[in-house]
């Protein structure tokens, strides 16, 4: 959202840091003409920023500036960046400290700037539970949340796709994807990704985490989701799909949707192609939600199997029928 980049711009600028359109424009993923009408605004609230040309030039701040934020305590500033997400905040067991800190940069803003605040709250929501799901609850997400910010090692069960284990873990950051939280922590030295739900009997212990020297959690997290999505689908299938059908692929997978090769367009209306699947097992899970608008051509185990599957099923309705 553009008040929540808005605000780290001002944050960024206030901390010295030598900014750059250019620099702006990767770190927050939009066009360098956004970041200069970012800057316009920052300077029609009131912002003293101004540019310097040449080699080791950019964004500055006069100076010693200072927004006039009134009475920020350590606590709240900690929780200002998830102010705009209040359901994260609740989650971990900072909302009252994110409120107050979002209060307080409001009543510190010009009263334009405060109009515009309010406007765009009125106006854009961010409810990050995908549709037919409900947030969970995850009583141990707060101790996980302070050991985080407090570098503080953990014990817990963690239950996994496979067995439970008891681990020892050094908590490096918290991540919620689609309505769902991980814990992002290091196991023997090696980062790794654990669901919160599976972990259990969380203890902090006394101990102090080791955080990998030059370790960013943003980074990170996006490089694990591309290596969690290719080691997923592992083989490629060749099927045909229904209009029906494909239109449920982009709405059910469309990182798998992004990755099909399409082979014929067929002239039943149907279209041939060729997607990423999982092994035989979990693609026939994938596969069935297509229901009768798939028909799955190769590999043979997988068409076997599916086929399988869809007798068990039908003699399990038949019987009831």
């Amino acid at each position: 959202m553009r008040a929540s980049r808005l605000l780290s711009i001002l944050i960024l600028l206030q901390q010295g840091v030598r900014l750059t359109a250019p620099d702006l424009a990767r770190r927050f993923e939009v066009s360098v003409r956004t970041i200069h009408r970012d800057i316009d605004a920052l300077a029609a609230g009131g912002v003293p920023v101004y540019a310097e040309r040449g080699r080791d030039g950019g964004f500055r701040l006069p100076r010693g500036w200072r927004t006039p934020t009134p009475g920020m305590t350590a606590q709240e500033a900690a929780a200002l960046p998830l102010s705009g997400v209040p359901t994260a905040a609740a989650s971990i067991g900072w909302r009252d400290p994110a409120a107050r800190a979002h209060d307080k940069l409001l009543a510190a803003m010009p009263a334009d700037g405060q109009h515009r605040a309010q406007r765009v709250a009125s106006r854009f929501h961010l409810d990050a539970v995908p549709w037919y799901h409900r947030a969970e609850t995850l009583p141990q997400l707060p101790a996980l949340a302070a050991a985080v910010w407090d570098d503080q090692r953990i014990r817990a069960r963690y239950e996994g796709w496979s067995e439970g284990s008891r681990v020892v873990l050094d908590p490096l950051g918290l991540v919620l994807k689609g309505g769902l939280w991980y814990l992002v922590a290091a196991r023997r030295g090696k980062p790794r990704t654990f669901r919160i739900a599976g972990l259990s009997d969380v203890v902090v212990l006394d101990a102090a985490a080791k955080r990998p020297r030059g370790f960013d959690l943003a980074t990170w997290w996006a490089r694990a989701c591309r290596d969690f999505e290719q080691r997923l689908y592992r083989q490629r299938g060749v099927v045909r799909l229904s209009p029906a059908g494909l239109r449920a692929l982009r709405d059910f997978e469309p990182a798998v949707a992004e990755a099909v090769q399409v082979l014929a367009a067929e002239p039943d209306g149907w279209t041939r192609l060729s997607l990423p699947i999982e092994d035989t097992a979990f693609g026939v899970r994938q596969l069935l939600r297509y229901g009768n608008e798939i028909e799955v051509l190769e590999p043979p185990a997988l068409r076997a199997a599916l086929a399988r599957e869809a007798r068990r099923i039908a003699a399990r309705h038949a019987r009831r029928a």
